[in-house]
């Protein structure tokens, strides 16, 4: 059993929720520092919300990371790259990823039970999960399956603000507007990097008719595009403080911003059209690294 779970952890790269979950605790803390537009007031901090982010993200990522690799076993076990994949390999059986994906999307539903009275979360929990699960499928038809998964990890800061303030939202829409400037930004962000990391797949994608912008366009096209995509991420970060002043947001956030911009444009020079060694480098170090120094230098900067 222990051997099991552990596989099942490695397989879906548990470590790599750390791509997402920062980003919801970033917007969890500008939700509860922020002042309400329609009466000025705070929302209060309850342990039971934060404990319902926790559950909620590390669910529904387990969940949307383990459908997809039972839904990509067949073509993992024809790449070359990909092929030593745990479903592929053998290493865990069809049955148990399916038991662990069921458990995961439960756990995500049930989460959702913790930010009561507040009813929006577990109404839109299922077509949550659904839109999270469906990304599995998209490079069977659409190039642009990295703006999907973009559009899936953007979820994580709007999702916490619905939960957290979905009632004022609904009084005033507009009260949403610093999570989706900060959702845009982890849109483009996933999506650019997500690019670069299919570079590695190009040949094979279009050998086994994939859709994915680097087989559309190549890898030198495909690197442009995911440069392009992280200068709007930049251009959003800066913007969040200028076009949502009701968030207290100063000169330490923007000095994170600076620090951001620095690693993407490191990532971009690690990884070039004749050489993809390292590949991992940019998307696993250097994304983590942003994700979680956002969340540090934004809290603070919140906070104090």
């Amino acid at each position: 059993m222990l051997r099991t779970v552990r596989h099942i952890l490695e397989m879906i790269r548990f470590s790599h929720t750390l791509f997402a979950l920062p980003f919801a605790l970033f917007a969890a803390v500008m939700a509860w520092t922020t002042p309400v537009a329609v009466d000025g007031q705070h929302i209060l901090f309850r342990w039971q919300d934060l404990m319902g982010i926790l559950i909620c993200m590390v669910a529904a990522r387990s969940a949307a990371m383990a459908f997809n690799r039972l839904a990509d076993r067949v073509v993992d076990a024809e790449n070359p790259r990909t092929k030593s994949r745990h479903l592929p390999a053998g290493i865990l059986s069809i049955g148990s990823v399916i038991v662990f994906t069921g458990i995961s999307a439960l756990a995500f539903i049930a989460g959702t039970i913790l930010f009561l009275p507040n009813r929006l979360p577990l109404i839109l929990s299922l077509p949550v999960l659904l839109f999270l699960l469906a990304y599995s499928y998209t490079k069977r038809f659409t190039a642009l399956s990295h703006f999907w998964l973009g559009a899936a990890l953007m979820l994580a800061p709007v999702c916490v603000w619905i939960a957290l303030r979905g009632q004022w939202m609904i009084a005033n829409p507009a009260d949403a507007s610093p999570a989706l400037l900060l959702g845009a930004a982890v849109l483009t962000w996933v999506a650019g990097f997500d690019m670069i990391y299919a570079c590695q797949d190009a040949e094979f994608d279009r050998a086994a008719r994939l859709k994915s912008i680097p087989a559309a366009v190549g890898i030198r096209g495909a690197l442009r595009l995911a440069a392009v995509c992280h200068l709007l991420t930049l251009l959003l970060l800066a913007a969040l403080p200028l076009l949502c002043q009701q968030v207290p947001l100063g000169w330490i956030y923007g000095a994170g911003v600076a620090a951001v911009a620095v690693l993407l444009v490191y990532e971009h020079l690690v990884v070039r059209p004749d050489d993809l060694t390292r590949v991992n480098v940019a998307f696993f170090n250097i994304n983590a690294i942003i994700s979680i120094g956002l969340l540090i230098v934004g809290a603070i900067d919140l906070l104090t």
